[in-house]
């Protein structure tokens, strides 16, 4: 899939929206630069960092977006570390759930309706992760309200 910007995401259907499972208080590991929308980490407590290869279940990226100029749009926002204060990001993560369901460009590859994707090395979506836990389904190829190409990704496991 061709991307233009940073990863966006349209949440469809998010529990965490409301069962409160909405976390924002650790920062991203110092190794980390770049956060985007779509991305998933691991919400490591007992380091104090959010990284991808920590101990703990993969949370989804979906962060405030915040938009300055008048000709920005949603994908031109990621966390960045070069413009944190102090270069320290702390994203704020969703818990997912069986039968959450969001659209996204954020996937790695070419992918195509019922594909299985989890989350890669990267945190990002994609068709043959090796020992995956948690599993998303393709269930509609669409475009974001920006017209790219996207993709309706449910949680299946």
């Amino acid at each position: 899939m061709i991307r233009k910007g940073f990863g966006q995401v349209e949440p469809n259907h998010l529990s965490a929206q409301r069962t409160g499972q909405i976390y924002a208080q650790l920062p991203a590991a110092s190794d980390i630069e770049v956060l985007e929308n779509g991305q998933f980490v691991k919400y490591d407590y007992a380091a104090g960092k959010v990284n991808f290869d920590g101990e703990g279940e993969w949370m989804l990226v979906f962060n405030e977006v915040k938009l300055y100029g008048a000709r920005e749009t949603y994908k031109d926002f990621a966390l960045q570390a070069a413009n944190a204060v102090d270069g320290e990001i702390v994203p704020r993560v969703f818990k997912t759930n069986v039968g959450d369901i969001f659209t996204t460009n954020l996937v790695e590859g070419d992918v195509a309706l019922k594909d299985e994707l989890s989350p890669n090395a990267e945190g990002k979506l994609a068709k043959g992760v090796s020992g995956a836990t948690m599993k998303w389904q393709v269930v509609a190829e669409t475009t974001l309200a920006d017209g790219q190409a996207a993709v309706k990704v449910m949680r299946i496991a």
